[in-house]
Formats: structure tokens, sequence, C-alpha cells
């Protein structure tokens, strides 16, 4: 399960244009690491990098390496398919399949990847459901359609989704920016039970939500409009918000900019 990330000298393109540049951080496995800076700076692109979505997109390159325990996830032979299997990823807006049950919302990834008995199945969305906190509001309507939740109930079934291939890495683009503060705090109470199972990576505007739940911050800026994406720092969230080494760290989280 849960696995460390290591990245060394990464560089994003979109066409020609260089997005981010020259990004090495490790990740450690089992906690919560947030990506915070302002808004263009390339945190989102640099978290689709993570599980190869970023070439997804026309003309989405990169340079450098991404380790997972020891596997470049860009070396050669690598199926990106089989990337985003163990790197899984929640967005920023729910996005359950609008057609298709709470049951079969869950089951989605797991019929891709296999062959399950209806009694497996089963066992493995329980157990998916529970494991994002939505199985007791749930269970009585699984065969309802998943677009009839809440927002907040959406986006934790796109987590029970997420979790039910059993990555070993989760990613999160600002998985609370369309939610209410209610829900926000459902989904910020989930992110530290999930982090006792996965390494999670989750990119926030909120500051405070950052300091809530993560253990180690990286602040990306940009040198100046135009330019590429760079990580500023990363360290412990704790001395990030209290004594970061970088004056531009400092300006940001204390909105001087940004």
């Amino acid at each position: 399960m849960a696995k460390r990330i290591d990245v060394s000298g990464l560089t994003a393109y979109y066409g020609s244009h260089k997005a981010i540049e020259d990004i090495s951080m490790t990740v450690e496995p089992r906690s919560v690491t947030a990506f915070i800076g302002p808004s263009g700076c390339g945190k989102s692109t640099f978290l689709r990098t993570l599980n190869r979505m970023h070439e997804v997109t026309p003309g989405g390159r990169v340079e450098g390496k991404v380790l997972l325990d020891d596997e470049d996830l860009y070396g050669a032979g690598i199926d990106p398919v089989s990337v985003r299997r163990e790197v899984g990823m929640v967005f920023q807006r729910p996005n359950p399949f609008p057609t298709m049950s709470i049951f079969d919302n869950v089951a989605a990834g797991l019929r891709l990847n296999g062959k399950y008995k209806k009694s497996e199945l089963n066992d493995i969305v329980e157990k998916s459901l529970k494991g994002a906190n939505l199985w007791n509001e749930v269970k009585d309507r699984l065969n309802k359609p998943g677009s009839g939740l809440s927002g907040g109930q959406q986006q934790r079934l796109c987590i029970a989704r997420a979790i039910a291939v059993e990555p070993d890495v989760l990613l999160m683009d600002e998985p609370c920016s369309a939610l209410d503060p209610i829900s926000t705090l459902a989904i910020e109470d989930l992110i530290g039970e999930l982090k006792e199972r996965f390494t999670i990576v989750i990119v926030t505007h909120n500051m405070q939500q950052a300091a809530r739940v993560s253990d180690r911050t990286a602040f990306f800026n940009l040198a100046a409009v135009g330019q590429p994406g760079r990580l500023i720092e990363i360290d412990d969230t704790e001395r990030i918000f209290s004594n970061p080494s970088v004056q531009a760290t400092e300006d940001y989280i204390s909105g001087r900019f940004g």
C-alpha cells in the first residue's frame, strides 16, 4: 500500500509553453502533503504529472523523473493506465458518473480492471463507502443515481470510487472548493483517516485547510508573469506557517501578495 514519491528535476510543458520548471521533492508514505500558492503557479499541473494525467492534455509532456517506491512512472514500457490505477485522483468538482447508480459508481474501476464475483463487488463497494464515511447515508439507496446526492456526498462518492481499486497514492485537486463548510469539514476529517492507508497529496487555495490537514506543505510561485511555476519551499506544515525560510513564503501566507 502507501508508497513514497520521489520527484527530481521535473519540468512540464503545454506545447512550447513551460508551465513548471525543475521541481524536486519527496512525499513520504502515509502522510498528507499540501500544495499552496497563487493561481496559475502550476500546482495542479504538477499534481497531474504525478499520475501521468498531464499528458492527456494536447501538447502535454514532461522532463525529469517521478519515482514511486523506486519505479520510474515515466520509464520505458510503463503503461500510463496502470500508473493511474496506482495513483488515484479526486477532482475539484465532484464528478460521479451521472447515469450510474451509487453502487456502480464505486464498482466502475473494479470492473474495468478485472472480473469479480457479485459477492466480492458487494464487499469492496461496502468497504469503500465505509472508508469514505458515506455508507450509513447511502446503504439503503445503492441503486439510485450517484448524481442525486448532495455535493459533499458526491465528493465522498468520488473518493470511494478512487479508493475501491486500492491505489498507493491519492491525489486531490482542491477537493473542497465547490463544497459548503460542513461538507468541507467532513472531507478534511476523512483525509485524516485515509492517510493511515494512503499517501495523499492535496492542492488547496485555503491555507487554513493546508494547516489543518497536512503534515508537510509545499509553496509554489512564479518568478514573474509568464514565467514557469517553481517550488519555492517545502517543509513541515507547522514550520511553513510559523517560521518559513523564504521571505516569499511568509509574504504569501501573511496575505501580502497572492
